[in-house]
C-alpha cells in the first residue's frame, strides 16, 4: 500500500520501490531488515545475466547510428510497398525487422518514426495516422527476440531467457499480421496511396542484399543460444561486436567520434533500468518474506479456481497496469506476486511469461502514460490524445492477439517445444 500511495503522488518508481519497504521497517521497528535492504539492492544488480541489458541496448544504439535502419526500411518497402497503404505496411514490417535488432519499443519508435512519419505525410497520409501506426507497431519490438524485458523477467522469475526468446516469435509476428490487416482496411476506406507496381525480382534482391547482414542478427543470437555456443548474456556481447563490425565495415557510417555519444546514451538507459531492477529485487524479497503472494493466492482462490476465468481477470489487470507503468517496473513488481498464483493453477511458466510481457508491452502505447506515445508525439508534433484516438483500432487488434495468446498456448509454446526447450 505504501508503494501504491507513493507512486500515486508522483514519486518515481525506483524511489517508491525502495521507500516502501523502508517505511514498512520503521513502522514495525525492524532495523535489522533496514540494514539488509541496501545489500539486497546491490545483490539484485550485481548479477551476470543482467549484463545482457546494457549490451543489447548498446547493440541497438550502434545499429541505429550505423545506418542499419534505412536498409531495413528499404527492404520492407520492396516487400510490401505495393500494397494499398504501402508506407503504413512498410512501417509495420520494418518494426518487425527492427525488433530483431534492438528489443526496445522506444528505440523502434524513435528510429523508424523519424524516417517514416515525415515520409508518410509527404506521400498523402495524415500525420496522426502515420504516428499511430508507428506507435502501434513499435510495441512488437520487445516481443520478438532479442528482448530486454524478457531478459529481466527471466532473471527475476528464474525462467530460461533463451526459451522466452523462442516463445516470443509467433506472438510478435501475429501482432504484425493483425496490424497489417487493420491497416489494409483503413487504407482502403481512406484511399491511401500505393506504389504503381511491385518491386521487380532484381529490386527485391538488391534490397535484401542491403538488409541481409542486419537480418542475420537474431539468427546469430538465437542460433548461438540453442546450439550452446554461448549463453543469452554472452549472446548480447556477440550482438555488440556484430553491430560494431557492421556499422564500421559494411555500412561504413559509424565514426569513432560517434562512440562516446553512443556509450553515454547506453549508460544512461541501462543505469535507469538496472537501478529499478535492484530496488525491485529488494521489494520482491520483502513480498516473499511477508507472504504477500500466498495471501493473494488465498484471496483469489476464495472466489474461483477456474484458470480460464482467472486468466481473463489477470489480462484485464495487466492491461490497466500497463496504462500507468512502464513494462519493466511492472514486470518486476507484479511478476513475483502474480506468476506463482497462475503456475499453481497449472499455467506453464513460459506461457504466462509471454502473456505478461505482451500485455505490459501493449501498455507502452496506451494513454495516459504510454512511453511510445510521447516519443511519437515528439516526432510528429501532435498531441498525445490525438494520436491515442487514431490508435484505437490498432489497440483493438493488440487486445485480440493478447486473448488469442492467452487461450491458445500453442501460439507461444510451439517453437520452444520444437526446439526441445520445454516438454
Amino acid at each position: 500500500w505504501i508503494l501504491l500511495v507513493a507512486m500515486s503522488i508522483g514519486v518515481p518508481v525506483v524511489f517508491a520501490l525502495a521507500f516502501a519497504p523502508m517505511v514498512g521497517f520503521v513502522l514495525i521497528d525492524n532495523w535489522t531488515f533496514m540494514q539488509i535492504l541496501p545489500q539486497r539492492i546491490y545483490a539484485g544488480i550485481n548479477q551476470f545475466p543482467l549484463l545482457a541489458v546494457p549490451l543489447f541496448i548498446l547493440a541497438g544504439e550502434l545499429m541505429n547510428v550505423g545506418g542499419i535502419t534505412i536498409r531495413l526500411v528499404n527492404f520492407a518497402n520492396a516487400l510490401v510497398g505495393h500494397l494499398r497503404g504501402g508506407l503504413a505496411h512498410v512501417n509495420i514490417v520494418a518494426s518487425i525487422l527492427f525488433a530483431g535488432l534492438s528489443g526496445s519499443a522506444v528505440a523502434d519508435t524513435s528510429a523508424l518514426g523519424s524516417i517514416l512519419i515525415p515520409a508518410m505525410e509527404k506521400d498523402g497520409y495524415s500525420r496522426k495516422f502515420a504516428a499511430a501506426v508507428t506507435a502501434a507497431s513499435s510495441v512488437i519490438g520487445p516481443i520478438i527476440p532479442p528482448s530486454i524485458i524478457m531478459v529481466v523477467y527471466g532473471f527475476i522469475m528464474g525462467v530460461s531467457v533463451g526459451t522466452l526468446f523462442l516463445a516470443g516469435f509467433i506472438p510478435g509476428l501475429l501482432m504484425g499480421v493483425g496490424l497489417m490487416i487493420a491497416t489494409a482496411i483503413i487504407s482502403k476506406r481512406r484511399n491511401y496511396p500505393r506504389k504503381e507496381k511491385m518491386a521487380s525480382p532484381r529490386e527485391l534482391a538488391v534490397a535484401f542484399r542491403g538488409a541481409f547482414f542486419p537480418l542475420m542478427t537474431p539468427v546469430i543470437i538465437i542460433g548461438g543460444i540453442l546450439s550452446g555456443i554461448f549463453t543469452p548474456t554472452e549472446a548480447a556481447g556477440v550482438a555488440v561486436v556484430y553491430a560494431l563490425l557492421l556499422s564500421i565495415l559494411v555500412t561504413r557510417t559509424l565514426k569513432f567520434s560517434d562512440l562516446p555519444r553512443v556509450l553515454l546514451r547506453t549508460g544512461i538507459a541501462a543505469s535507469a533500468i538496472l537501478l529499478i531492477v535492484g530496488t525491485a529485487m529488494a521489494f520482491g524479497w520483502i513480498t516473499a518474506v511477508s507472504g504477500v503472494a500466498n495471501k493473494l493466492a488465498d484471496f483469489v482462490f476464495a472466489y474461483t479456481k477456474d484458470p480460464l476465468l482467472l486468466l481473463f481477470f489477470i489480462n484485464v489487470l495487466l492491461l490497466i497496469i500497463g496504462m500507468f507503468f512502464d513494462a519493466g517496473p511492472a514486470i518486476m513488481i507484479l511478476g513475483p506476486i502474480v506468476a506463482p498464483v497462475m503456475i499453481e493453477l497449472g499455467v506453464h511458466p513460459i506461457h504466462f511469461a509471454i502473456i505478461m510481457c505482451v500485455n505490459l508491452t501493449v501498455g507502452l502505447a496506451t494513454p495516459p502514460l504510454g512511453l511510445v506515445l510521447f516519443v511519437a508525439s515528439s516526432i510528429s508534433k501532435l498531441k498525445v490524445e490525438v494520436i491515442a484516438k487514431e490508435l484505437l483500432p490498432f489497440l483493438g487488434i493488440h487486445i485480440i492477439v493478447i486473448f488469442l495468446i492467452t487461450y491458445i498456448p500453442a501460439i507461444s509454446m510451439t517453437i520452444p517445444r520444437w526446439a526441445g526447450m520445454v516438454p
